[in-house]
């Protein structure tokens, strides 16, 4: 079994290994809008003949990085990278969960708590408990699948891949959430994630 270092309080911060072509927004109010700011400047670098494309995007990740704030944010990790012609659409977003009852539940007990609330449903949502260099952790991947209105507007199946670790000398979790509207490489996707999950580390 692999456990993360002894510690008399919660580390300082964490590191994550990301492949090329993602790149990461800071999600924290006082720094958020520059964060966007430099993506939007570094995809269009080159191109002066879209500044209403530029806008749209500046305004979309604006509007995602907000929304991810609120929900607990850390960062927003977006992957423009690129297979051949195609740009392989995915996101990480790394978020401090709340601690959900009095007392925290071990990755195990959450795990089963998962399970029952997805019973059923396994088809679509599998839980399980997989040992990082960051600790025990619990990953659930699951399959979002849109209404028929939904699809006849033009949206696909998203498949998500989320990571729960304790952190270290605390009673929280960090969560690291991963989705992709690409499902029908879903399995090679779900690698990509379990990869970067397991670059996790607790840094001083």
């Amino acid at each position: 079994m692999t456990t993360p270092p002894e510690h008399d309080g919660p580390p300082s911060d964490y590191r994550l290994l990301l492949p090329d072509g993602w790149f990461r927004i800071l999600l924290d109010p006082e720094q958020r809008d520059r964060s966007v700011d430099a993506l939007v400047e570094r995809r269009f670098q080159g191109i002066d003949n879209a500044p209403h494309l530029k806008d749209e995007m500046r305004a979309d990740l604006r509007r995602r990085a907000a929304e991810a704030y609120r929900g607990g944010g850390i960062e927003l990790y977006l992957s423009f990278q690129e297979a051949g012609p195609l740009t392989v659409p995915a996101s990480l977003l790394v978020s401090l969960a709340p601690l959900r009852g009095p007392e925290p539940l071990s990755p195990h007990d959450l795990a089963a708590a998962f399970a029952k609330g997805v019973e059923g449903d396994e088809d679509d949502t599998k839980v399980s408990v997989e040992e990082l260099a960051a600790g025990t952790a619990v990953r659930v991947r699951s399959t979002t699948r849109p209404t028929e209105r939904e699809r006849r507007d033009g949206q696909r199946a998203s498949v998500a891949v989320e990571y729960h670790v304790p952190v270290p000398g605390s009673a929280q979790y960090l969560l690291l959430t991963f989705s992709t509207p690409l499902e029908p490489v879903a399995d090679a996707m779900a690698g990509l994630f379990d990869a970067i999950a397991s670059s996790l580390t607790w840094t001083e």
